[in-house]
């Protein structure tokens, strides 16, 4: 089956093995394909929507492929629908303070919760803050380019470490591995910033303060 680029980079964050849920599945296709790959040998696959539209659209994909028996299909707002057999949490296409609060909603769960793979389309950097507070490491980064978006896909599992403002600001996997996209991306973020410092009135002497020093950590 065929998945973009974005959800192939998701796809390869998941570890072989494991029993996951994927939030907000939409219409189920990284959940089809990954339940395709009978090499991995993944114990449950667990795909959730909190609108009847795409899991109904997600249940005829799956029939359709004779998945039926291998991908469980939950009807919930975010992790209300998630059960302690489940060891991998993934999220993909979602604005970062909206993961953020689908976690906060249930902090007990991350007792149970080894993995959690990530690609939110904003608030990166809050996201990696969040999750490393919680008792997460990043554990692995990937940088992927769909059309002419680029996006991150991040891994977080068990574990404690303390980064630098920079290392949330760039990703410390990202900051080693500093490969083409990795500029690209950082040359991308250097613009935007310093059209909204332009814009931006003198009175936001915090925000001009936070920006200035974001494009310094850039340019460096």
């Amino acid at each position: 089956m065929f998945i973009n680029k974005r959800l192939k980079a998701v796809s390869d964050l998941v570890e072989d093995g494991s029993s996951f849920i994927d939030v907000g599945c939409d219409h189920a296709f990284l959940d089809i394909y990954l339940a395709t790959r009978k090499d991995r040998n993944f114990k449950k696959i667990v795909a959730s929507d909190s609108k009847e539209g795409p899991l109904k659209q997600a249940e005829k994909n799956v029939r359709q492929r004779k998945l039926a028996n291998t991908i469980e299909l939950r009807l919930g707002n975010g992790l209300d629908v998630y059960t302690s057999d489940i060891d991998t949490v993934i999220i993909s296409g979602m604005g970062g303070r909206n993961m953020i609060g689908i976690f906060k909603n249930h902090l007990s769960y991350l007792k149970t919760i080894h993995t959690i793979i990530l690609s939110p389309n904003n608030y990166q950097m809050d996201v990696k803050k969040f999750l490393t507070k919680q008792g997460y490491i990043i554990d692995e980064e990937i940088l992927v380019k769909e059309n002419k978006f680029i996006y991150q896909a991040i891994r977080f599992v068990k574990g404690k470490k303390k980064y630098r403002k920079k290392d949330y600001f760039f990703g410390p996997i990202l900051l080693k591995k500093k490969d083409d996209l990795f500029f690209e991306y950082y040359k991308r973020e250097e613009k935007s910033r310093q059209i909204l410092l332009d814009i931006l009135p003198k009175s936001y002497r915090l925000k001009r303060y936070q920006i200035k020093k974001e494009l310094k950590m850039i340019g460096e």
